[in-house]
Formats: structure tokens, sequence, C-alpha cells
């Protein structure tokens, strides 16, 4: 792959924006189109980095999905830190498998996740922190740069105070950049009511009060919690850790859309060329990540799964690139 940028120096950041339609494809935003000077990778069709998150192939074994996202196109990987425990569990070694992901062409821009990370009182938090500095490692030893952080358990938006979330999400960073020299990044998503929203998560990154606050947008999350999509034009590239991608589908209301009903980017009715330019818009040069969880894919062959979501996802960018 030609790559202009060093896959290890060059900057990362995440948006996303998406549509709250739920039966017919929302009109794009008159947004400008991208300059051709940005491109940079797949063969200068895209000016992000493409990445497969493992959870598009989640049947196939950790070492068959790091040969199946290089020669399916990808830049990068995305793997979950229960394939990185269970690996290490198993014999083998993540500083191998980290140089192996580099022999194969590819870096890993993140790991998902530290899970529970964020719950309510301070006994809870340090207990946490054992499983939490363990999944930091280990992403830590594949070359990661983030890894994504979960503010579970859920628990009613009554009860989650925004301020302790802040603060213990600042702990996270000052433990993962000085322990493991890794990015923890803050994500949202609709079972946790008060981290659901793009705005609740932004609120608290930046309450963290710390120069390395991410968060990890997702364009279907931003879909089913209603977070409006022109909000990425008020943030900064560099606010974001990577950019997860996918679509969703024609004919089911929102309210009942779940993981499952990801769908390959163009497939569904998400404004995903309006996504594009707006992020790009931002400075945002970080990793554009395949992300879905639709069982339906999980039965057919894995590598024509990686192979058709690598194409689908170039095709989006392209156009949002020609589009005026």
């Amino acid at each position: 792959m030609t790559d202009v940028l060093s896959r290890r120096t060059f900057t990362r950041s995440l948006g996303a924006a998406v549509t709250a339609g739920a039966t017919t494809r929302v009109v794009a935003d008159q947004a400008s189109p991208l300059p051709t000077e940005a491109k940079r990778w797949q063969n200068g069709a895209s000016p992000w980095p493409l990445c497969l998150d493992t959870a598009t192939i989640r049947p196939s074994t950790l070492e068959e999905k790091i040969r199946i996202a290089a020669t399916s196109g990808f830049d990068a990987i995305e793997p979950w830190e229960g394939e990185l425990n269970k690996f290490e569990e198993q014999g083998g070694s993540l500083i191998d498998l980290g140089k192996r992901i580099r022999d194969a062409g590819l870096f890993v821009p993140s790991v998902i996740g530290l899970w529970n990370a964020i719950p309510a009182t301070r006994e809870e938090f340090d207990k946490s922190l054992v499983d939490s500095r363990r999944r930091m490692r280990q992403a830590a030893a594949i070359g990661a740069e983030h890894i994504q952080v979960v503010p579970q358990p859920a628990r009613p938006w009554q009860e989650f105070d925004p301020k302790w979330a802040a603060d213990r999400y600042r702990e996270l960073l000052v433990i993962g950049l000085d322990e493991f020299q890794i990015n923890p990044a803050l994500v949202f998503v609709q079972f946790l009511p008060g981290c659901a929203r793009m705005g609740q998560a932004a609120a608290i990154a930046i309450d963290a009060d710390h120069p390395q606050a991410k968060i990890i947008p997702d364009v279907f999350h931003m879909h089913i919690t209603h977070s409006g999509f022109t909000g990425i034009r008020h943030l900064r590239g560099d606010f974001f850790a990577i950019f997860q991608f996918n679509d969703a589908p024609a004919g089911s209301p929102i309210d009942q859309l779940k993981d499952e009903h990801r769908v390959f980017p163009g497939d569904g009715i998400l404004p995903l060329g309006a996504i594009l330019r707006d992020v790009q818009a931002t400075g945002y040069a970080g990793c554009i990540s395949l992300e879905l969880y639709n069982p339906t894919y999980w039965q057919r062959d894995l590598e024509g799964v990686a192979r058709e979501g690598h194409e689908k996802t170039l095709k989006v960018i392209e156009q949002a690139m020609s589009s005026h």
C-alpha cells in the first residue's frame, strides 16, 4: 500500500454525522467537496486510512482476521480486547502479534475496549483499574495508539454524574499515557443513558481538562441516539481518536434499531457523503473504521464480507470527494 504518512506518526482524529430519517435516504448537506490535495491513502483515493473492526468478521480467528484485513485492502485493524486476552491466555505473545500485524502492512489505531471503566463509586473504580490496566497493557503490546473507554456499568441518567465521569476519565488518561503510552478515548453508546449521545461524551471529555482527551463517534450510534449531525462541525479533528463507519437500513423505526442491524456503507439511509465532507473540514486525518455487527454477514464467506465492506466504504469516500 502506498502511504504518504508514517503509520505511527500521522495525526488522528474522528468525527461523524448521520441522519434521523428511518425509511428514506436523507438529502446530503451542501458541504464543500474534499480537496484533492488531502488524498493520501488507498492509492490516492482516500484522505483517510481504512480500518477493519474485527467484529465485522467476528467468527474468524484473530490471526485470520489480520490476514483478511490485509488481503482485502485495509490499512489498519481494530481488534477487541477479549481477542487479545484470549490470545495471551493461550500462550501467544502480544509483542509478536504486533509484529505480525505490522509485517502484514497494517497498524492498530484503536482497541475495543475498557469495559466497566467508570463505575459509580471510588471503591468500584479502584477495583476496575486492575482490568483496565491489563487491557491497556495488552493493547499497547500490539502497538495500538488508542483504547476505547466504555463508561459502564450502565445506570439511569439521574445516577450518572458527568463531573465524576470526567474526573475518572482524566485518571484513565493519565494512567494510559504515563504507564502504557496509549491514549484512552471515550465512546458513547445507546445503552448508557448518561453517555449515549455525542454531546454528552464531548462534555465529559472536555471537562476531563486533559489535552489528550478524545471521543469516538460512530455514525450508527449518532443515528439511533438522535445526536444530531451538524455538531461535528463545531469540533476539531484532533478531538477524535477514530471514526467508526457503517450505515443504517431503511424501513425500520430508529427506536427499533440495534447494533446487529448495521449494514455496509452505502446500503442504507445515512448521508455518509455529507458526513465525510464535514469530517474532512475538521482536519481529521485518522482512520475510517468499518464496524459491523450484522450476524447475517457472519454466515457468509468472511473474506468476501471484508472485501465488500472495503469496496463499499471506499466507493462512498470517492463519491464524497467528487461531490459538489
